[in-house]
């Protein structure tokens, strides 16, 4: 519920952040650079984030990274209802948003460990994964709704209703036994044993730079959703909703037919899945112009069925990759190579202002399948993970 709740909000807040951002700057770089804003943060906050799940109980993280959002959302909903918002101030709180989510994501995946153990993992994050987005299909659609007959400012109040209450769901879970002791020391120690760890194993250095490619190059493609919409579909801010619910139900689709009980094995499977990742982002550029709005909507379930398999396998592979000591700075690794999404944000960005949304789209999924054979050349033991 917590995990619902809190996706519900995630996602509600992603649609109005793209349609305000928009709305301000008429740009499709501009909402490129605000949702890099929205992602930046977890690259620099990623590894400590990590060793912070390591040394406090992960429930609380999530509490109080839950709580934090909840406030900086209805702080934007309160200005944008005052008029006393432009981009720097969109910049800004959507910055300390990011932070936040940093916490949440590295705790996230080390509790889920500490809850069911390594042998039904994947099962877990899978499971996490398909409640994760019925509320990103949930916030999708209200959000658009909310938008179009509301505004953006209670847009906002609403995404922070909703943090609140998956903060509140949590507060009554349980806080099962480490299997491994809470590390000690310092957090800047645990930050520079993290880099060690990297340093000694290539094979969590790839599975990160594997994770950042599909993120950069595949999961981007959201950035152009609100052009996509308003733009090449002429659909306004309820398209987009549909838009993003597509995402939603393709990923829950994805998940729901990945319960094979491990990650085990599943380096090939990985390289696979991104390969067909990029495959087919790069089809989503030529969907509108051959199969329409609705055809659209089936390209974008698709894509996101597949996104959802490869960032299902990517946080499994690198939870198995480190000793139990160190999952939750697995989880911060994850977070460290999601964030550096702004990359891919302002690259796709600034492509579609420049030769059109679906040029961006082509670009960016072609660069992925290049990226995933190079690695797979250069690094074959990936092939045996």
């Amino acid at each position: 519920m917590g995990t619902v709740l809190n996706s519900v909000g995630m996602m509600a807040e992603l649609v109005v952040l793209g349609w305000l951002a928009l709305t301000l700057t008429d740009s499709p770089f501009m909402v490129g650079l605000a949702m890099g804003a929205r992602a930046l943060p977890l690259f620099f906050v990623g590894v400590p984030a990590g060793v912070l799940a390591d040394r406090v109980p992960r429930r609380r993280l999530l509490i109080a990274a839950g709580a934090g959002q909840a406030l900086t959302a209805a702080v934007m909903g309160l200005l944008i209802m005052l008029d006393w918002v432009d981009l720097i101030e969109l910049m800004l709180l959507t910055l300390v948003a990011g932070t936040l989510r940093a916490l949440e994501h590295a705790a996230r995946q080390s509790y889920t460990h500490d809850i069911v153990g390594a042998s039904s993992l994947v099962n877990g994050l899978a499971l996490l994964g398909v409640a994760m987005r019925m509320g990103w299909l949930l916030g999708s659609l209200g959000a658009g709704i909310v938008i179009a007959r509301w505004g953006t400012g209670p847009a906002y109040l609403a995404v922070a209703g909703c943090y609140l209450a998956g903060a509140g769901a949590l507060v009554s879970a349980s806080a099962p036994a480490r299997l491994a002791p809470a590390a000690t020391g310092s957090l800047w120690r645990g930050v520079v044993d993290f880099l060690a760890l990297l340093r000694k194993d290539r094979t969590l250095l790839v599975l990160m730079t594997l994770t950042a490619g599909a993120e950069i190059l595949g999961f981007a493609h959201q950035a152009v959703l609100p052009s996509l919409a308003r733009d090449v579909l002429n659909a306004g801010p309820e398209g987009l909703g549909a838009l993003n619910a597509a995402r939603s139900v393709g990923g829950v689709l994805g998940l729901l037919a990945s319960m094979r009980g491990s990650a085990q094995g599943g380096g090939t499977l990985f390289l696979v899945i991104l390969v067909s990742f990029g495959a087919s982002v790069a089809s989503l550029g030529l969907a509108p112009y051959m199969v329409g709005f609705a055809g659209v909507l089936v390209v974008l379930t698709v894509t996101n069925a597949i996104g959802a398999l490869a960032d299902l396998l990517a946080q499994s592979l690198l939870q198995f990759a480190v000793p139990a000591e160190q999952r939750g700075r697995a989880g911060g690794a994850w977070v460290v190579a999601i964030g550096l999404a702004p990359i891919g944000q302002l690259q796709i960005g600034g492509i579609a202002s420049l030769f059109g949304v679906s040029a961006a789209l082509g670009a960016s999924g072609l660069a992925l399948v290049a990226l995933t054979g190079a690695v797979a050349w250069l690094y074959p033991r990936v092939w045996r993970m």
